[in-house]
């Protein structure tokens, strides 16, 4: 039978083996833990009945016969035999009668108060258990209680009468029927105890009987939940066997496939690193011919500036030799000046071929110098222009950095401005302003220009390489991307545009294009450690 039961199960894929477990496994801990509750809800369920329904019922009915015996029946006795008066044991009766109808209603009221029903535990004892109902027998006890109900009305009664007798000095019978009163009721009383006593344990009996059902199924619940883990496991672990055999048998194969491979490899090594070769030697020429290009397009985009201010320069010569105003201080004013381009445009050339190298030195400069310096290289092109520049700052301020590169920040901010500030504003409108200040750490500089702003569609790119708004042939397009990259990669601050409404001069808003640059103000000491 067993093994039939392994073959049927062993017929099962290994998922539907691994869900059948689960199943049984977490559905028998469900049933066990329900069950478990059940008996425990059982059990408290008619622990709280039999004490609310029949422990203080009983206290109850106790102490009304207590009361009957003692308070009032001995009290009688001791005016029979004269110990007290009938008016010093007067206030004792009325409060034995009062305590002995307070305990009444209240034994009524208990026995009237429905417990929830457990559906489960009736579910048991009615079905599982044997009848519980049997030894109950309503009619009784209403009888028995309105016996009561007549003794107490009779026993009243009767103490009402005793006064009476009193005034009138007959008191041996009443004596007689009032003893004979409280006899009777308290025979009653104890019939009831009784009977609220049967019905306890019973209750009690068919408590333990439902306790016992739950606990059996309980123990046939774990059997069987046991069983099948066990059948199941053992399934598992078969399978997990064969699978083991088989994937030992592929790992084999897939050892001789390797050992085959490795056989031939070396060869195939030695031939991919020529190949590798061959192709680094490509890339490395195709990187320096990259470089060279990038390095000529910036010397180009650098000397742009001086250059046509050269140009301005030699046709200032023309011009002034036309008009005969050509003298000596003209002459040595413009040729200072195209001297200081020219060694501009020869310290770019060193400038852009220690671009790259890491064996730059820094130095310390005046930010103020700096920006003044650019805006001499590129004093002709703006007054050509007629573009107004101002410099604000409340102090000048020292940093410890790449003075040529960031003079080639500023060149290019200026060109920038200038080609918008020529397309879009009036001649006697066209302004750049730079305002610096310190900020903590920082040396903040706002570039201003008064040309429009920059389009919100093409302000993400401005500072993407080879990006370009102009014609091929007045600018590259890399400008601003060198500019980025000088200032956040070389000098470790930051640059950033946007537009804004600004007065620029004291006469009216324009439309403006900033640019945010912030660098460090870096010790020179800080450096060197």
């Amino acid at each position: 039978m067993f093994k039939k039961i392994l073959s049927y199960f062993d017929n099962f894929n290994f998922s539907l083996k691994t869900n059948i477990l689960i199943f049984i496994i977490s559905g028998g801990m469900l049933s066990i833990v329900v069950l478990s509750l059940m008996s425990t809800f059982s059990i408290k369920y008619d622990f709280d009945k039999l004490y609310e329904q029949r422990t203080k019922p009983l206290i109850k009915l106790e102490s009304i016969k207590d009361t009957y015996t003692v308070n009032i029946q001995d009290t009688l006795y001791d005016i029979e035999n004269k110990n007290i008066t009938y008016m010093q044991a007067k206030e004792v009766i009325n409060l034995a009668l009062q305590l002995i109808q307070t305990n009444w209603g209240e034994y009524k009221k208990a026995k009237d108060i429905k417990q929830p029903a457990i559906y489960i535990g009736d579910f048991i004892k009615k079905f599982l258990v044997t009848q519980h109902q049997y030894y109950k027998n309503e009619t009784l006890h209403k009888s028995i209680s309105k016996n009561i109900d007549k003794k107490m009305i009779n026993i009243n009664a009767r103490l009402h009468n005793l006064e009476i007798a009193n005034h009138n000095k007959d008191l041996v019978k009443e004596f007689a029927k009032l003893h004979l009163e409280i006899n009777a009721i308290n025979i009653y009383i104890t019939s009831l105890i009784n009977y609220d006593l049967t019905l306890a344990l019973n209750e009690k009996r068919d408590t333990e009987k439902v306790f016992e059902v739950i606990i059996t199924v309980s123990m046939f619940s774990i059997v069987l939940i046991f069983l099948f883990s066990v059948i199941l496991s053992v399934l598992l672990i078969n399978h997990f066997k064969r699978l083991h055999k088989l994937l030992e048998a592929k790992v084999e194969s897939k050892t001789k496939e390797l050992v085959e491979l490795n056989n031939s490899l070396e060869k195939r090594v030695v031939q991919e690193v020529k190949n590798n070769r061959k192709k680094d030697i490509i890339m490395f020429q195709q990187a320096r011919l990259a470089s060279l290009g990038e390095m000529l397009n910036n010397i180009a985009h650098q000397w742009r500036q001086p250059l046509g201010s050269i140009t301005m320069i030699i046709q200032s010569f023309q011009t002034k030799m036309q008009l005969g105003k050509l003298t000596d201080s003209f002459i040595d004013d413009k040729v200072k000046d195209a001297l200081f381009l020219a060694e501009n445009m020869s310290n770019t050339l060193d400038d852009f071929k220690n671009f790259f190298s890491p064996d730059k030195t820094k130095k310390e400069f005046s930010i103020k110098e700096c920006i003044e310096h650019s805006f001499e290289l590129s004093k002709y092109a703006l007054e050509k222009a007629g573009i107004k520049t101002y410099l604000t700052m409340k102090k000048d301020i020292k940093i410890n950095s790449y003075y040529n590169e960031l003079s080639h920040v500023f060149l290019n901010l200026i060109n920038n401005s200038k080609d918008a500030l020529y397309t879009n504003i009036n001649k006697n409108d066209r302004i750049i302003k730079v305002i610096i200040k310190q900020y903590k750490d920082d040396v903040v500089i706002n570039f201003i220009d008064n040309g429009g702003g920059i389009p919100q569609d093409i302000a993400p790119k401005i500072f993407e390489p080879y990006y370009t708004t102009k014609y091929k042939s007045a600018g590259t397009g890399i400008g601003l991307y060198m500019s980025k990259q000088i200032i956040e990669k070389h000098m470790y601050g930051s640059i950033y545009q946007k537009n804004i409404i600004h007065k620029i001069t004291k006469d009216k808003n324009y439309n403006c294009s900033l640019f945010i640059i912030k660098i460090p103000i870096l010790k020179e000491e800080n450096d060197e450690k």
